[in-house]
Parts: C-alpha cells; sequence; structure tokens
C-alpha cells in the first residue's frame, strides 16, 4: 500500500430514532453554557419549542438563517449570539442552519451541537462558507466541526420528498468527490464508496415513503458517510460548479449538486478510472463508464429536477457561470478548461445524458 495521510476530524456521534431526546444532556455535556438555537424561517416554531423545553439551558433563538450563509445574516447572528451570552450553539436543521452556525464558530469559537433534519453532511466537515458581493468563500478551521453530532431518523420523516431527494444525492456528491481528491487516501475512500452504497440503495424508498424509518437511517448513515468523507480531504470540480451557481446566481444548493453531478462524473471519468469505478460498483452497475448515466437514471428515480434551466438559471446566465468557476479553479483529476466547462454546464442546463468521451 502506498504511503498516505488521513486527517481524522474530531466528534461526538450520537446515532439512532430517538436520540433527539439527548439534546439537552448534550448541551450539558458540553460545559459551554447557554445554547442559542438556529432556525431558519420556516422552523421558527420547532425552534421555540426546542427552546421552551431547554429552559434554563436556552439563551433564545435566532430564526433567520438562509441559504448559502449571507454575511450579513452571519454578521447578524454573531451579534445575537453575543448579545444573549450564548456559550455555544445548537443548529437543527440542514446546511443553511448548520452553516450560520459555523460562520458564529469562526468568528467566535462557540462550540456546536448539530442535529440534521436533511442528508447535507456538512455537520462532519471542518468546511464553511459565506457568501458576500454574489461570491461564495470557503475554507476549512476545525473550529467550525460541530463538537456533538446527533442523527435521528426520526426527525427526517416529515421531509418532503422533493427535498429529500436533492439532500440525498447531495451526499452521494461528497462521496463521488472524495473518492477522486487529490488527497483520497484508503480511508475515506472507503466511507465514501459505502456511503454511496448506503444511499443509493434507501434513497428512492426514502423518497416515495416518507415514514420508512429503515430506509431514513440507511440514507442519514450513509449522509454520516458522506459528510466525514469529504470533511477529511479536499474539493474538486463538482464543488468549484456547485459553489459558483449557488452562491452566484442563488441556485438551489442541493438541486444544484443533483443536477450537476452525474455530468462531473462523466467529465472524470477516464482520469480517475479507479475511483469512478468504485462509484459503478456501489450503484451496481458494471464499469466507470456507466456511472454517470447511473447517477442520471438515479435522479429521475427520485423525480428530481433535471436541468439548470428548471432551476431559474438563463442561457444567458452560462458564460458567466463558466468564466467565474474557471477563475480560480479547485484541483480535478481531469484538467479545466472553460470551454470543457462551457460545454458541461450546457448539457446541465438542457438535461441531455452524461456521455464520457
Amino acid at each position: 500500500m502506498n504511503p498516505f495521510v488521513y486527517n481524522a476530524n474530531p466528534g461526538r456521534v450520537i446515532f439512532g430514532p430517538g436520540s433527539h431526546s439527548q439534546i439537552a444532556s448534550e448541551v450539558q455535556l458540553m460545559n459551554a453554557g447557554k445554547a442559542l438555537v438556529l432556525a431558519t424561517p420556516t422552523q421558527s416554531k420547532a425552534a421555540h419549542r426546542l427552546s421552551d423545553q431547554l429552559g434554563e439551558l436556552s439563551a433564545g433563538v435566532f430564526d433567520q438563517a438562509v441559504m448559502h450563509v449571507p454575511a450579513e445574516t452571519a454578521k447578524a447572528a454573531i451579534e445575537a449570539a453575543k448579545n444573549m451570552n450564548a456559550g455555544c450553539t445548537i443548529a437543527v436543521g440542514g446546511g443553511s442552519t448548520i452553516g450560520l452556525a459555523k460562520a458564529i464558530a469562526l468568528d467566535t469559537g462557540k462550540p456546536i451541537l448539530a442535529v440534521p433534519t436533511t442528508y447535507a453532511g456538512s455537520e462532519m466537515t471542518p468546511i464553511w462558507g459565506i457568501t458576500e458581493a454574489g461570491v461564495k468563500t470557503t475554507g476549512r478551521d476545525l473550529k467550525v466541526l460541530p463538537r456533538t453530532v446527533i442523527y435521528d431518523p426520526e426527525l427526517l420523516v416529515t421531509l418532503p420528498d422533493f427535498i429529500t431527494g436533492p439532500s440525498g444525492m447531495n451526499a452521494i456528491a461528497h462521496c463521488v468527490e472524495a473518492l477522486y481528491a487529490e488527497n483520497a487516501n484508503p480511508i475515506t475512500s472507503m466511507m465514501a464508496e459505502e456511503g454511496i452504497r448506503a444511499i443509493g440503495r434507501s434513497l428512492e424508498e426514502a423518497v416515495k415513503q416518507q415514514e420508512n424509518i429503515a430506509a431514513r437511517s440507511d440514507t442519514l448513515y450513509g449522509a454520516w458517510l458522506a459528510g466525514a468523507s469529504l470533511g477529511a480531504v479536499g474539493m474538486a470540480l463538482h464543488h468549484k460548479l456547485c459553489h459558483t451557481l449557488g452562491g452566484s446566481f442563488n441556485l438551489p444548493h442541493a438541486e444544484v449538486h443533483t443536477i450537476i453531478i452525474p455530468y462531473v462524473t462523466a467529465y472524470n471519468t477516464l482520469a480517475a478510472p479507479d475511483a469512478i469505478g468504485r462509484v459503478a460498483k456501489a450503484l451496481g452497475v458494471e464499469s466507470s463508464a456507466d456511472a454517470a448515466s447511473a447517477l442520471f437514471d438515479l435522479n429521475i428515480a427520485i423525480g428530481a429536477k433535471m436541468t439548470l434551466s428548471e432551476l431559474g438559471m438563463t442561457e444567458e446566465d452560462l458564460d458567466k457561470a463558466a468564466d467565474i468557476a474557471t477563475r480560480n479553479p479547485y484541483y480535478n483529476p481531469q484538467p479545466v478548461t472553460r470551454e470543457s466547462i462551457r460545454r458541461l454546464l450546457d448539457d446541465a442546463f438542457h438535461g441531455r445524458r452524461p456521455t464520457v468521451d
């Protein structure tokens, strides 16, 4: 075996149905004082219920988390945490809420208790992202890695199908990217392949049978592995494109990942045959050449949106997106050119079946 470096991220994970009942005891175990409960506006009522249940352990609620963590929202949340004398935060929700907790932690060092209610995987990474002036900036800092994560599939049975599907595909995209990352290693690759396998076999059932706890558990397990895999290695072309499309065009995060991942997989197949071969194996198809189509077919099976045009992007936006995505490209196994990325985006805009060439 070749030498490698594996950066194991610290953290405490509690997994299983009903585990959200341990939130109060976990706040006490963190020994960081009162917790500020974070939420999106649509989850405000649930956040206030949790705050009431915590009683003296709660510093209050900040319910203005939004997609892509705008800088002004991050600043407001940081001020709220300081003004309420919060010693830590509780992020109950998806990537938007957990991302806001990370912005607070990045500035203040306040530890995070994450209770994910989607399959985003952000709770397992030290990666933060903040959007300002239409540009999403990302970075890595162990301060933003949640200290404790509670995975409870019971909290996901009310997650509607149109969120469940793209959220699961978002997690698969993390796994795919981890397999061909510049610093991929045998440990993260093992986790990433298992993550794809777990989500691939359960996501359609989770979408179509909303209260299927077994399917929810399997998909949540895969999402955990996805976040842990990506959190230990670097990002590549897929995330660069998604950060561009999300941060600069305000397209929905999970849906962008869902649409883009088959095309980036096809783009990298010839340059990373072993990694894409593991994707194919995990999805139960014969060869690396079939992996991109398998992801595309899974998108169809879960009823996902298949084109960037459906998300509100215009054809005139494609040139600008290609320019931004190739200006400061991330590492990628297949060299990135402006022409090739413009062609990839055009395929994704129209929803053509991805091809390996």
